[in-house]
């Protein structure tokens, strides 16, 4: 496993977010955000894992970099649940590092991009027991969520920034949407957000998720 690349703040850390890359990408992918947010955000350390490589069925069987295999696109996004469960271990155990390292679990964030996102959604939901500080949704899914699963009182609490393209034709508007409408049924209140954009970021979702941040952090 690769070590995640590691975006120390100019004054000493107080709060930490866990940045996941989307499929085919790499640890580098949101550096330029994760710089751009510590204009706002001065003693938050950013944390960008990498995912392994490893083959792709969706992209015939192409190796690259994923936090799990993706096997069917539809109905619905067939997945190597396995391999979801590992890159969800990486997270519980970077969230442990960034606590063991004296930041409060209250202050530490989880953020994920596309795949990503859903290997987010898992950690913070169904794996990790603690506090967090809250999620960030970016052009993602949930796979995971399921009709039978309830909530507890603290995970019902926990904030939650869902940000999608309304011309995102990778994962569907309506994808994320349902991932959204899933929390609200279990008791959470997260917040959707849509942008005039495809499958990708722009600074106005950067300048919202600053904003956002700021917020949950000066609670």
């Amino acid at each position: 496993m690769s070590e995640p690349l590691i975006l120390q703040p100019t004054h000493a850390p107080d709060a930490c977010v866990i940045w996941l890359h989307g499929l085919g990408a790499d640890r580098y992918d949101f550096l330029p955000v994760a710089e751009a947010l510590q204009q706002v955000l001065a003693s938050t350390r950013f944390v960008l894992p990498q995912a392994p490589t490893q083959p792709v069925t969706i992209n015939g069987g192409f190796a690259m970099p994923s936090w799990y295999d993706i096997l069917a696109m539809s109905p619905a996004r067939a997945i190597n649940r396995e391999q979801l469960e590992a890159s969800a271990q990486q997270v519980i155990t970077l969230i442990e590092e960034q606590r063991d390292s004296g930041i409060d679990p209250k202050r530490i964030f989880l953020a994920g991009f596309s795949q990503g996102g859903a290997v987010v959604y898992h950690a913070a939901f169904m794996r990790w027991a603690g506090p967090l500080g809250g999620v960030l949704a970016l052009s993602t899914y949930a796979p995971t969520f399921a009709d039978d699963i309830s909530l507890p009182a603290d995970k019902q609490q926990l904030p939650v920034y869902c940000l999608h393209g309304n011309r995102d034709d990778v994962v569907l508007p309506s994808m994320g949407r349902a991932a959204y409408d899933w929390l609200k049924s279990k008791g959470c209140a997260p917040k959707w957000q849509e942008y005039p954009m495809a499958h990708e970021v722009l600074p106005q979702q950067i300048h919202d998720i600053g904003d956002w941040l700021l917020n949950q952090l000066s609670d």
